[in-house]
């Protein structure tokens, strides 16, 4: 019987995040109207932050979300408190369906801690439109009173504090259906946009009576609404339509300038990179008046206003803007009210230089404390500029903190090689890291989009294979092999036969030994090269059924090149038990264990499962199923099922609330161990769930992380061979961190 030693992380845990600096999008940005530099940033799967000014940094606020809560890390829209600058509200939800209402999060500490409420509708955080709004405004008279504007359920209004909400069912008493949810199609719901509170000040006490609303046309069409801006005279009581000088047009972002007059941006799509045609104009109340327009592709994503009257600052985010040349709009300002207008975005400065920000630029913010800070977001993070007024403008990338990247593989190398990890994720392809404090210079660069898996041989770490997808519109390589650590890479000559048809995220790879490599695209029968690459030939593994995420886990013994190990987790919890399969030719053949199979390994997806070998003892493999895990000390031939994790099971009887083991991974251990490696898996023991290790070989086990870091769930995990205890994993969209468990 295995024990538990302990349920709480030691003091002196550090979590430490790999730097690579942005990597993903960050939908919206929110300032504190009266505190300056108090700054939100919400990114659509990897959490929210606040900026903290003296530290230069961004501080995550969801890393105490646990395994749970991994659907509501995304965040759909901010919200502060225009007289309390403790109090934050933030919407999440990663799923527009009926069934799945979103979670409001409530802080009165600045995000540093939450209480949370579920939502009456569903929240879209990573859906069509994510940077539109904000959706959800604070009344800046009376801040109990709280206005959502929702993608299928029309306006909200909480008088609470966010507590409870009810349906403003003046403006529309429609509740989309799910089947008219589905007749989108590839579109999401986009609903009531946002909301505009028409008041020059804050903290009367009483509610705002002049309201705005925006609604998306096609919400509107199904609501029987006739126009697309509805305004309110008596604090949402009633509602009138407001004629609009283009009809049928998303409204992404709408400001108020502190005289009263109103910034209204239609776009004729919703982005991510909101596509044109698009215009701006103004609005007194009554006349609409043409400041911008842009024909397409260019449409308007963000906007912002600063002062008043003739000399009013405003700035918008040219979205569906590709690539860099003179003139062409990225980021264009106007210092005088809209009459006039330049570009500051394209062919500027840029610290660092090799990062080019242009698409999704659907944000933009004027700090409301200083006029001559600027920041714009993209697909890759933020940039910002303290000198807008310049010809052209000095921006430098404000992604310090925020490690938006979506991990799917790792693997460490063994002592002695000039490279600490070997990182493959989502949109930035493989990345070899040498120091985790700075961005990593070694990478596959643009020929991947996805890097999915990646290896070296382990007698020659030097030489490193890895495999992923390609970008869109770009050249299908497949797979690369580097020579030299990763500094340079070449295609392989020849690939896979299925290696460029079935690139999805349940391919894998394994080096046996330099110009050796085993390569299980998804859905597919591995294949072996013994030249580096010029020619591929199928081993005998069994076809696989179909499944949405099914292929082959392959892994190298470390001690023997000729052993080579698979694993089939079975494609999905409908197919039959998972199979295990060994190899002593160097991977050319295999054969079935059928131990393991007789021990009733389950059947789950790709994502859910993982295989991994001891270096320092031939034939030592583990495998964790997603709920058990399983341990060969003779190359796979028979096995041992540890009893010490178990999944955590609801209502439903296919697949559990929490899985018990999806991740394990071996690393070093202090000289004269009774067991020659420490194991870490992700999973769950005695009902916790979360990181732990074992010092004895699987017997006894230490959760070492703890509740306020969960990092709304963990995901791939490598252990370390040159450090004792350090152990690295995926968080939820939140790039990769390592942790000194230390002796």
């Amino acid at each position: 019987m295995s024990s538990l030693s302990s349920n709480s992380s030691s003091s002196s845990q550090t979590w430490t995040n790999i730097k690579f600096g942005g990597g993903g999008y960050v939908p919206g940005l929110v300032f504190h109207p009266t505190n300056p530099n108090l700054l939100y940033a919400r990114t659509d799967v990897g959490g929210s932050y606040r900026w903290d000014e003296e530290s230069s940094i961004w501080i995550p606020l969801t890393d105490s979300f646990g395994i749970t809560e991994s659907a509501f890390h995304g965040g759909e829209s901010i919200a502060l408190d225009p007289t309390d600058d403790r109090r934050v509200y933030m919407s999440t939800g990663g799923s527009v369906k009926v069934t799945t209402p979103g979670r409001l999060f409530i802080s009165t500490d600045r995000g540093d801690n939450w209480q949370s409420i579920t939502l009456p509708f569903p929240v879209g955080a990573n859906s069509q439109g994510r940077a539109i709004g904000e959706r959800m405004m604070v009344d800046p008279n009376n801040p109990s009173i709280v206005f959502y504007g929702s993608r299928t359920a029309g306006l909200w209004k909480s008088i609470d504090h966010g507590q409870n909400w009810q349906q403003v069912q003046s403006l529309s008493p429609l509740q989309m259906t799910q089947t008219q949810i589905d007749a989108a199609g590839g579109s999401t719901p986009i609903g009531v946009q946002q909301v505009i509170f028409d008041t020059p000040g804050s903290g009367s006490g009483s509610a705002t009576q002049t309201i705005y609303t925006a609604v998306a046309p096609a919400y509107a069409t199904l609501a029987g609404l006739s126009h697309n801006i509805y305004k309110s005279t008596n604090g949402g009581e009633t509602w009138t339509g407001v004629p609009t000088p283009v009809q049928g047009y998303h409204i992404p972002h709408w400001v108020r300038g502190q005289d009263g007059m109103m910034y209204v941006a239609f776009t004729t799509s919703t982005g991510p990179g909101a596509g044109g045609p698009a215009s701006l104009y103004k609005f007194d109340g009554t006349n609409w008046t043409l400041l911008k327009s842009y024909a397409s592709p260019y449409g308007i994503g963000g906007l912002s206003v600063h002062g008043s009257g003739a000399s009013a600052r405003i700035v918008l985010g040219i979205s569906n803007s590709w690539g860099d040349w003179e003139g062409k709009p990225t980021v264009q300002i106007s210092d005088d009210a809209g009459a006039t207008w330049r570009e500051i975005g394209s062919m500027t400065p840029r610290i660092p230089a090799d990062v080019d920000f242009t698409g999704w630029l659907d944000d933009i913010e004027i700090n409301p404390s200083n006029r001559e800070h600027i920041l714009v977001v993209f697909g890759g993070g933020v940039w910002e500029t303290h000198n807008p007024s310049a010809t052209k403008p000095t921006w430098h990338l404000k992604v310090d903190g925020i490690e938006e990247t979506a991990t799917l593989a790792l693997m460490t190398p063994p002592p002695g090689a000039s490279y600490s990890l070997l990182n493959s994720s989502g949109d930035i392809g493989t990345h070899v890291h040498t120091d985790f404090a700075v961005k990593p210079t070694r990478s596959t660069g643009l020929t991947f989009a996805n890097g999915i898996s990646a290896d070296m041989a382990w007698e020659t770490p030097s030489y490193i294979a890895t495999i992923g997808s390609a970008h869109w519109g770009g050249e299908n390589r497949g797979g690369l092999y580097s020579t030299d650590s990763g500094v340079t890479w070449t295609a392989f000559p020849a690939l896979h036969p299925e290696g460029l048809t079935k690139q999805g995220d349940s391919s894998s790879l394994a080096v046996t030994k330099a110009n050796h490599v085993i390569w299980a695209p998804t859905n597919s029968v591995p294949a072996y090269t013994t030249n580096n690459g010029v020619s591929w030939t199928y081993t005998n593994l069994p076809a696989l059924s179909d499944g949405w995420q099914h292929g082959y886990r392959v892994v190298a013994d470390r001690q023997n090149s000729n052993k080579v190990y698979a694993y089939d987790s079975g494609g999905g919890f409908w197919n039959p038990a998972s199979k295990f399969y060994y190899s002593t030719d160097g991977g050319h053949t295999f054969t079935a264990s059928s131990n393991f199979a007789g021990l009733g390994a389950r059947a789950e997806w790709f994502y859910l499962a993982s295989i991994a070998v001891n270096p320092y003892a031939e034939g030592d493999v583990w495998v964790a199923d997603g709920h058990s895990i399983y341990h060969s000390l003779d190359s796979g031939v028979t096995w041992t099922k540890l009893n010490v994790t178990s999944s955590i099971w609801g209502s439903e009887t296919a697949y559990p609330d929490v899985y018990g083991a999806t991740s394990i991974a071996l690393g070093k251990a202090p000289a004269g161990s009774a067991y020659s490696a420490w194991v870490y898996v992700i999973g769950v023991i005695d009902g916790v769930w979360g990181l732990y290790r074992s010092e004895d070989g699987g017997n006894s086990w230490k959760r070492i992380n703890d509740d306020k870091h969960q990092f709304a769930g963990m995901g791939h995990l490598a252990a370390d061979h040159n450090v004792v205890g350090r152990v690295f994993f995926s968080g939820n969209g939140r790039g990769i961190f390592y942790t000194d468990s230390g002796l």
